[in-house]
């Protein structure tokens, strides 16, 4: 397979503060992601999936806890774990349409990775802190797939909060679901939507 990223350079390389990069600046202004009904075959491949992680998991991370870690769903994983969730909803008695709706949702996309906010108790870094961590190689991921040509889009849903689903994810301890993460080939062009008004976001402290 052809690297799609650079290696990372030995331990201790000097590493340059800034990247000033015109592609950079253009992916950063005009990031979309999909809509989960609009992602289709093809997804990344194992080995490219296994590249794109490695490029998520460059975010900041006080104290090099790295406090996050991957479930990947591919091929029938999709399905035996929608049939999990699915039965999750069986077992309350939940109305059927809710039920064959939660046996499909990973197949929304041919890729599907969980990112597992795992925090580490040392005592000293704060858990929240820890938990932005997580949040931001949600978005590296999607970033590292969009630049590879993958459409992307960063999904909770309920599996996200609820115990059962935890449990049949494995999670352990404190650890949450930061989110899904849905990539695949988009099958529609993504359109511009509202934005935040930054007038009314941005104040500038004066003491």
């Amino acid at each position: 397979m052809t690297k799609r990223f650079p290696p990372a350079p030995p331990l201790g390389t000097p590493m340059l503060p800034v990247r000033p990069s015109t592609d950079t600046r253009a992916l950063l202004a005009l990031r979309r992601s999909a809509g989960k009904q609009f992602i289709g075959p093809p997804g990344p491949s194992p080995e490219a999936l296994d590249e794109l992680l490695e490029i998520a998991a460059r975010v900041p991370d006080h104290r090099k806890l790295a406090p996050w870690r991957f479930i990947v769903f591919e091929g029938d994983a999709r399905t035996r774990f929608g049939e999990g969730l699915a039965g999750i909803l069986s077992g309350r008695k939940a109305p059927e349409a809710e039920i064959a709706e939660a046996g499909k949702l990973l197949l929304r996309a041919p890729v599907v990775v969980a990112v597992v906010s795992s925090p580490v108790d040392d005592g000293k870094t704060p858990v929240w802190e820890q938990e932005l961590s997580a949040g931001a190689v949600c978005y590296n991921l999607l970033l590292a797939a969009n630049a590879s040509g993958w459409a992307g889009t960063w999904l909770s849903e309920w599996p996200a909060f609820d115990a059962e689903a935890g449990n049949l994810l494995g999670l352990v301890g404190s650890e949450r679901v930061a989110g899904f993460i849905y990539l695949g080939t988009a099958t529609v062009p993504s359109t511009e939507r509202p934005r935040a008004d930054m007038a009314a976001k941005v104040t500038r402290w004066v003491s």
